[in-house]
């Protein structure tokens, strides 16, 4: 889905900076679609960043008792 998103916006980013004339209507409506896509890939990209975040800080929080233990078993 982030793909298939990624590639329409940078359609929409090549359409917009093209050198054509395009009807004024025309212009903000592809505009809007690029604002739209662009918080939609936000939006993915801090749900995927959440899920990855929870999962490291699981991680982290299983070594740091682990450091622990083996402190604990040095002393």
């Amino acid at each position: 889905m982030k793909k298939v998103l990624s590639k329409i916006s940078q359609v929409i980013q090549v359409v917009l900076l093209a050198p054509i004339q395009l009807p004024g209507k025309a212009l903000n409506v592809l505009k809007y679609i690029a604002i739209g896509l662009g918080i939609a890939e936000a939006v993915i990209d801090e749900e995927v960043g959440k899920t990855d975040a929870a999962a490291d800080g699981g991680e982290i929080a299983a070594e740091v008792e682990a450091k622990e233990e083996q402190d604990e078993t040095a002393q």
